[in-house]
């Protein structure tokens, strides 16, 4: 999705009030810029309740929209959704939540009459509240795939955050919000953890300061949330804040009700560390789906009827990590589509119903990829994500692919957007992708022994060897291949990857700590997150990874399905160490 470029000087005429910007802005829409369309986007019409009382959403086909209708409904209220111009002009109250890339939700806007109907209620003081994408639109163009006009109702332009100043870029994790007036949905909010994740953001100026209602800041301080009148807009994700979130929501939707307030235990001052809880999902032999986990990749156990370890249920387990402070829930389904991806319907529901009641990111992998059924019908890798993102995902893991993708692009040089990793981080953004990398070290006696990346290992390897190189692998660690983590890391980034989940095969299940050699390895050679993973045994080990390393998150699976380590003592500990972390 690309739209075509202009100069900057075609911007510099736009003035006078807001009525003449959003004409000469629309104009402009019309008669200057062509985009290409993305075959699957419309907007979707499903109304759920068509009472006066509904709220109404207005979804236009990306990302995972169904987080919100989940938290809409959560709070007792129906949905109904735009089907026309007349529906946004008709809304009691507007709710535009915005997953993907700007170019593509300003497509479909404009393509099916919305811009100017959107205009036309924020104009009128309507109850409006924007999520994301939502409140970039409202501004007057976007730098992402362009530039791209957007609204032109708050003057500004929307930029990318720049990873020269040492931030790393998708903006991803929980930060806190700097209060700036009066904003009636985020009271009570300035002392708490917000969930962001973008990559552009817009920045307060003397011209739109009248908009500003708080800031975040992430290297330079961005606008994370708007305000006039009854028109609201939000940076980040309440329908991913937990409690926080839903209260936002609640204020919006039903100003005049009261809630309890949580006792504040802590004042958030900057981003935080995330801690995450993994579950890995397969079918056991009686062909249930159960929560399991592996040492060192085997997840059977070492018995007799060898069966496959039964750690739980998935949506059971979900819930109860949310409830006790996760951050994210990640799900790795193991089995299931190895063989069919979009016929696996059990996995499809485990995340229906996970989000229905788990208001935190949700990550899920496995088998996302190409693929030709028995029938030879073929099916995108951008199909099988939709799939997953229209069933409550809000990041899709990619492991085996992105190693032969990455193996192709280091070999050719050229980047084919063609591999399932350009594909959806072209159509979803580069903040909706994580790719898995599972290593497996390899010892060397020198540094300069192989052609890949080694490092100088801060424990011997078991024949005295000082160094070691990381051993890319695929199919579940089954398979070796000729690429190192160091370079599969860096060439990821450069395909489009918005994050990194990086396990290590030697520490798995050992419970002996994070490979802290490995991690250093990859997060100072990228300038995206970092989620150190495998050999979490003790809440010291997390202080250790988020001391040593630049990891901007860590996981652990066996240890709280074990409830070996709580994830509320993990994160008391993270707090007596001065690391910063929502409670």
């Amino acid at each position: 999705m690309e739209a075509a470029t202009f100069g900057s000087s075609q911007f510099t005429n736009i003035s006078g009030s807001m009525v003449s910007r959003r004409s000469l802005l629309l104009k402009l829409h019309r008669n200057s810029i062509t985009f290409k369309s993305p075959p699957k986007f419309s907007v979707r019409a499903s109304a759920v309740g068509g009472d006066d009382s509904a709220v109404t959403l207005l979804d236009y086909g990306a990302g995972n929209v169904q987080s919100i209708r989940n938290a809409i409904r959560y709070l007792g209220l129906d949905i109904k959704d735009v089907e026309t111009p007349e529906d946004i002009l008709n809304a009691k109250r507007l709710i535009v939540p915005g997953v993907g890339a700007f170019a593509a939700m300003m497509d479909v806007l404009n393509n099916n009459g919305m811009a100017e109907a959107l205009c036309t209620y924020i104009e009128n003081d309507r109850p409006f509240l924007g999520i994301c994408l939502g409140l970039q639109l409202l501004f007057e163009s976007s730098e992402e795939n362009g530039p791209v006009r957007g609204l032109g109702l708050i003057p500004g332009v929307v930029g990318r955050f720049d990873s020269l100043n040492g931030c790393r870029v998708p903006h991803i994790g929980w930060n806190a919000l700097q209060i700036k007036k009066d904003s009636v949905i985020l009271d009570d909010i300035a002392n708490r953890h917000v969930y962001f994740v973008h990559s552009y953001r817009a920045v307060p100026s003397e011209e739109n300061k009248e908009w500003v209602s708080s800031t975040c800041n992430y290297g330079i301080d961005f606008i994370s949330s708007v305000r006039r009148g009854n028109v609201h807009a939000v940076q980040f994700h309440p329908e991913k804040s937990g409690d926080v979130g839903l209260s936002i929501l609640r204020k919006f939707l039903l100003p005049n009700s009261s809630i309890a307030k949580k006792p504040l235990e802590r004042k958030a001052t900057k981003l935080a560390k995330r801690v995450i809880a993994c579950l890995d999902v397969r079918t056991n032999d009686n062909g249930d789906l159960v929560v399991t986990k592996g040492d060192q990749y085997d997840v059977r156990e070492q018995t007799k009827d060898n069966e496959v370890r039964n750690l739980g249920k998935p949506v059971e387990l979900a819930g109860q990590y949310y409830l006790d402070g996760a951050d994210e829930v990640s799900f790795l389904n193991i089995t299931g589509f190895r063989d069919f991806p979009l016929g696996d319907l059990p996995m499809l529901q485990i995340l229906k119903y996970t989000s229905e009641n788990v208001f935190v990111p949700l990550t899920v992998g496995g088998g996302i990829r190409d693929f030709t059924d028995g029938n030879g019908r073929y099916y995108s890798s951008l199909e099988v994500a939709s799939e997953y993102f229209r069933s409550g995902a809000d990041k899709i893991s990619i492991g085996s692919d992105a190693v032969y993708a990455a193996e192709e692009y280091l070999k050719t040089g050229v980047k084919t957007g063609k591999s399932s990793l350009e594909q959806i981080s072209r159509v979803y953004g580069n903040q909706a992708v994580v790719v898995s990398i599972d290593p497996r070290r390899q010892y060397l006696t020198s540094e300069d022994e192989v052609g890949f990346k080694a490092v100088k290992l801060e424990n011997l390897g078991p024949n005295g060897e000082e160094y070691a190189w990381y051993q890319c692998t695929v199919n579940g660690g089954r398979e070796g291949r000729p690429i190192g983590a160091y370079e599969l890391a860096k060439a990821v980034e450069e395909l489009g990857a918005g994050e990194i989940l990086l396990n290590c095969i030697d520490c798995d299940g050992q419970g002996k700590g994070f490979d802290i050699d490995l991690i250093k390895l990859i997060s100072d050679a990228v300038s995206i997150p970092v989620i150190a993973s495998s050999g979490a045994g003790t809440a010291q080990h997390f202080s250790e990874v988020f001391e040593k390393t630049n990891a901007s998150a860590a996981l652990a699976a066996g240890i709280f399905h074990r409830k070996e380590v709580p994830i509320e003592s993990v994160k008391e500990h993270l707090l007596k160490q001065g690391i910063e972390v929502r409670m």
